[in-house]
């Protein structure tokens, strides 16, 4: 039974050694670094849509400003003529507008939101790939190694080595020390 146990547990082992061979984390990395330059170059696209649509929106509200100081004028005159029902036309035309311009304030305030909060995902998401490619140049530098490594490891971990980290290595290397 041991024998049997212990040769399942080779093939095991072997069969995860060809596994990560198979998986090579350079192609890996280089995947990433595609997807992930794909996605920024979607996020540019929609941003200068967005942009542009941010464009026209401004030129329309400030065609909705001049539209209402007409309407304005037009009903100064109108009143000074006594011509109500003119005026009450003029009336519904300038509640009109102001609803229309209403709807544009309402509508680029949403949109500089959107464009705000995809900004910073695209200021992220470049702070990333940026630091992938970092890795993938050391990682070509360096060669694929044998085993677990930084190379298999890819550093995906923010910031590297805590200062807690290396503090509690000291303290187990003091430990084992004494006992000797």
């Amino acid at each position: 039974m041991a024998l049997i146990t212990r040769v399942s547990r080779l093939l095991r082992a072997d069969l995860h050694a060809v596994m990560d061979h198979v998986e090579e984390p350079e192609v890996l990395l280089r995947q990433a670094v595609r997807e992930m330059d794909a996605a920024l170059g979607e996020d540019r696209r929609r941003t200068k849509l967005m942009e542009h649509e941010r464009a026209q929106l401004l030129s329309r509200e400030r065609d909705a400003v001049r539209s209402l100081e007409r309407t304005a004028e037009e009903l100064d005159v109108c009143f000074e003529a006594g011509q109500e029902d003119l005026a009450r036309a003029l009336l519904k035309k300038r509640l009109e507008h102001e609803r229309w311009h209403e709807g544009l304030l309402r509508r680029q305030a949403a949109l500089d939101e959107t464009l705000t909060d995809v900004r910073q995902r695209m200021a992220q998401n470049q702070a990333r790939l940026d630091a992938m490619r970092e890795k993938m140049e050391l990682l070509s530098a360096q060669g694929v190694q044998d085993g677990p490594g930084p190379a298999e490891d890819l550093g995906l971990r923010e910031g590297g080595i805590s200062a807690e980290e290396v503090e509690i290595a000291f303290l187990a290397e003091k430990r084992r020390r004494s006992r000797s």
